[in-house]
């Protein structure tokens, strides 16, 4: 069951309501149902609520919005950490914060609110504002939220933030919690929805459902938060679907040149190309397919002529680089496409 968090400065100004009101927003929010609502709600435009339909306004509207998001949203378990992301098509495309994948090409695995574990791996991100996407590498249909194309969020809108607070937890479920937009900026939004570590990456939603933005930073204080909003990730979109790494900003390190690492030795021939006869163990060439006895010829389209010309050119790649590899094995050609590692 997820946990709902409704922060005092939000509602102190409606403190002169009889006290069950607010039980009874929570337990609305806990509860769950039906599909997210498509018009901006006149709630927004209030200061506060000014009476109990206000409330019962914004209660339907989270009821309404919360189990198609809590589907989508999904924990990032990297192996030494985990962060939040949301699923934002039926074949599994995520949007996550730069910080929470730390690079392109990284495997990690995705867990779903339910315990279901699947396989995905980090495409691009910018580093300057804090944003990235990736996918789940495993076929299937995913749940999955819309986005807010049309950047329509405004200063003191009611949002509402999911994550896994502190890393998964299937009895707690994602964790939900009620704010407003507090501040709209360039390349950044903040809101006062209390996030914690484990929140970084996950969705940040109006009150219609659709994906506003992307927690990015936690402030010292729970209620001071900031978040990517989407349009950063829509000016970036085809860029981060094509794996390349924007940006040079503090929320991920650029791979360095010279520091790809293959895993493999090689002699040379007489006619040209390079012999395999060591393959590292667990290494991106044993990943990778390659083998002792293949016969290296192209790298990236260039021809093999010796081991240093192979070398100087692994030395103008970087970790996560991908190499098309043109080889012969038992006679027949081949083309193996690889992501190299860190050495």
């Amino acid at each position: 069951m997820a946990i709902v968090c409704l922060e005092y400065t939000v509602f102190h100004s409606m403190m002169a309501f009889r006290r069950a009101a607010l039980p009874g927003l929570l337990t609305a929010l806990l509860l769950s149902p039906a599909m997210a609502q498509g018009k901006r709600s006149y709630i927004n435009d209030k200061k506060a609520p000014e009476n109990r339909h206000d409330l019962d306004v914004i209660q339907q509207q989270v009821k309404d919005s919360l189990p198609a998001a809590r589907r989508a949203t999904i924990c990032i378990d990297l192996g030494d950490g985990s962060g939040s992301g949301v699923i934002v098509s039926p074949e599994g495309l995520i949007l996550t914060a730069a910080h929470v994948t730390g690079g392109v090409g990284k495997e990690f695995t995705v867990i779903f609110e339910d315990g279901k574990k699947v396989k995905a791996e980090s495409l691009g991100l910018n580093s300057s504002v804090d944003c990235a996407m990736a996918r789940i590498t495993e076929p299937g249909t995913y749940p999955f939220v819309e986005i807010d194309r049309d950047d329509s969020a405004k200063l003191g809108d009611w949002v509402f933030a999911l994550g896994h607070s502190g890393g998964f937890d299937k009895e707690r479920g994602v964790v939900s919690r009620i704010g407003r937009l507090v501040q709209v900026k360039d390349s950044t939004i903040q809101s006062d929805c209390s996030l914690i570590g484990g929140d970084s990456g996950g969705p940040l939603f109006d009150l219609s459902g659709h994906l506003i933005g992307i927690h990015s930073r936690v402030g010292a204080r729970t209620p001071e938060n900031m978040h990517v909003p989407v349009r950063e990730f829509v000016k970036n979109w085809d860029k981060m679907q094509k794996e390349e790494f924007v940006g040079d900003g503090p929320f991920a390190k650029k791979p360095e040149k010279g520091k790809g690492f293959l895993g493999l030795g090689t002699k040379e021939r007489a006619g040209g190309g390079l012999d395999v006869d060591k393959v590292g163990r667990e290494s991106p060439a044993e990943k990778a397919g390659l083998k002792p006895g293949d016969i290296l010829l192209k790298m990236d389209g260039t021809e093999l002529k010796s081991k240093g010309q192979f070398q100087d050119l692994l030395k103008e790649k970087a970790p996560t680089d991908k190499v098309a590899l043109e080889l012969l094995r038992n006679g027949k050609p081949e083309t193996l496409t690889l992501r190299l590692g860190e050495r």
